[in-house]
């Protein structure tokens, strides 16, 4: 009795015992794509967007954090190559694609204490 209530709810069958509409079947999957249209594609393509912002605003002096983990201060940029100061006159170039983003200064520095 149940799963008859369901699939008349859900418009698969006809209560005189006709096979309905057929477009009423799609439904279901229409409204669970637009689901997850807004609440995962479209948050992740404006995720995204910020960070491809992000990372073609980077300039010299910024304080960033890669995706390895590691906090460095950007000293030089050529093209997409970034030349990062990690340490006393330690320098590391790195990819600007594997910039995970900006990095708060005021955090690093407790962090060095």
């Amino acid at each position: 009795m149940f799963l008859e209530n369901l699939i008349f709810a859900m418009g698969q069958a006809d209560p005189q015992g006709g096979a309905g509409n057929p477009f009423t079947a799609f439904i279901p999957l229409i409204l669970m794509f637009a689901i997850f249209y807004f609440l995962l594609i479209r948050p992740q393509q404006k995720k995204a967007k910020e960070h491809r912002q992000v990372l073609a605003n980077l300039k010299r002096g910024d304080t960033v954090i890669t995706n390895g983990g590691i906090y460095g201060r950007i000293i030089e940029i050529q093209n997409d190559v970034l030349t990062l100061e990690i340490g006393d006159k330690l320098q590391v170039k790195t990819n600007r694609a594997y910039i995970a983003g900006l990095s708060d200064p005021t955090q690093d520095a407790v962090q060095k204490a």
